[in-house]
């Protein structure tokens, strides 16, 4: 199934505003594009409009009134993580900022009838294939990105009752001026790719909904986690855990797409300064684990339930029983938003893109890279400053080629940083 990143990106050709660099390429950049790679410098934008019906959002559940507004669909969906309430998910395409931010301010013009709600989440990105986690705005709308993103997506759930849905009118997005965009990028680095030992529960419900709209299947592959903030579209791989069994010696990356166990606010893989609750426990514990183990919050989830196991994670059954051999709920290693581990080095394409004898588009191509496929890499250099789907970047990678030789490839069109997790820098 086609992922929501690699859908939802491919449009904003369409939508940039020049001279927008990512934070770490806008430092680094030393080479001069070519005339006629990036249109005429334009003034920056601060304010933007949320397109509530774009043709390329990734929907589940959602109509629109005569008027343009946003409703459930069918009243009587319901999805496990939000038991009792009708539930639609709305995630807008994806809008190209034209420049760097990381603090926003989110306007919404929404109607919520009594029992109703509508949840409002913002994720950036700074690279294609990478995104920062989903942030929900405080009370006055404000909120703060990990990173400086130059690409922004805005998430509508919406919780209704057997009668009644919420109605989005308008949904408008800030830039706020006073921004420490060096803190920001600290701060996404230093919390990459943690690893925990987690208690894993068998999650089942085969033909029920999950949290992103995705219908589970017999012997599915993905996970839940107890926080909307690391959860995917549905299909898409941005975010991303990767589980490993000590009793069998098997591993599995598995996709986040649905919200569980026990809590839906409990992001316990941030520090205790960023999570949405339980700001009391240590980085790496689940409020059920805490709960089941020592009583925390008297026992209980966020719900008032009694916590009957530690789960920290739900795994789906075709992860379970194939991809880790598991038989009971058991204790697993999980890393969370996992790069390339080691040993060999390899990439991942999000795009069809050529692969050229030097770093520069003026070079022959000798090869091509495919969308979602992975390839062995050996180091990364500057080159060529190439623009292309919202985003401006002057690294590229050294690939291996079949036949012999190497060729390069803009980084670009690869996942990750800007060098596409690429650490090695190549010989001068």
């Amino acid at each position: 199934m086609r992922s929501t990143t690699r859908k939802l990106i491919r449009g904003l050709c369409a939508l940039l505003i020049a001279g927008s660099l990512p934070p770490a390429t806008a430092a680094a950049a030393t080479s001069t594009p070519t005339a006629g790679e990036r249109p005429a410098v334009a003034r920056p934008a601060t304010d933007w409009r949320v397109d509530l019906a774009g043709t390329s959002a990734d929907r589940h559940n959602v109509d629109h009134r005569a008027d343009g507004g946003l409703v459930i669909g069918d009243l009587r969906a319901r999805t496990p993580s939000a038991p009792g309430r009708a539930f639609a998910v709305y995630t807008a395409p994806a809008l190209s900022l034209g420049r760097q931010a990381v603090s926003f301010t989110v306007g919404r013009r929404a109607h919520e009838p009594s029992g109703t709600e509508v949840l409002t989440e913002v994720r950036g990105s700074s690279h294609p294939g990478r995104w920062t986690q989903w942030t929900a705005p405080d009370a006055t709308g404000r909120l703060r990105l990990a990173e400086a993103v130059s690409v922004l997506q805005v998430r509508l759930t919406l919780l209704g009752t057997g009668d009644a849905s919420p109605v989005v009118s308008a949904v408008s997005l800030h830039a706020d001026r006073a921004q420490d965009l060096a803190g920001a990028r600290s701060d996404a680095a230093a919390t990459l790719s943690p690893t925990y030992r987690l208690f894993a529960t068998r999650e089942g419900l085969t033909g029920q909904t999950t949290a992103n709209g995705h219908v589970i299947q017999s012997r599915d592959h993905f996970v839940a986690l107890p926080s909307r903030r690391m959860l995917a579209g549905n299909g898409g791989r941005e975010y991303q855990v990767r589980l490993c069994y000590q009793r069998t010696g098997r591993c599995e990356t598995a996709p986040v797409w649905d919200v569980g166990p026990w809590n839906t606010q409990d992001d316990y893989w941030n520090p205790p300064a960023q999570r949405q609750m339980w700001r009391d426990l240590p980085q790496g514990r689940p409020e059920a684990q805490a709960a089941y183990e020592s009583g925390y919050n008297g026992g209980l989830d966020e719900f008032g339930r009694r916590v009957a196991n530690p789960a920290g994670i739900d795994v789906a059954d075709g992860t379970f029983w194939d991809g880790l051999g598991m038989t009971d709920n058991d204790w697993v290693d999980v890393t969370f938003q996992p790069t390339d581990g080691g040993g060999e080095t390899t990439v991942t394409a999000w795009t069809e893109a050529n692969v050229r004898s030097c770093a520069s588009t003026t070079c022959g191509v000798v090869s091509t890279v495919q969308a979602n496929e992975s390839y062995p890499a050996n180091c990364w250099k500057t080159g060529q400053l190439v623009t292309a789907e919202g985003y401006t970047n002057d690294k590229w990678v050294e690939l291996p080629l079949r036949a012999g030789g190497v060729g390069y490839v803009s980084a670009i069109y690869l996942q990750g940083d800007e060098t596409g997790n690429v650490s090695r820098q190549c010989d001068a």
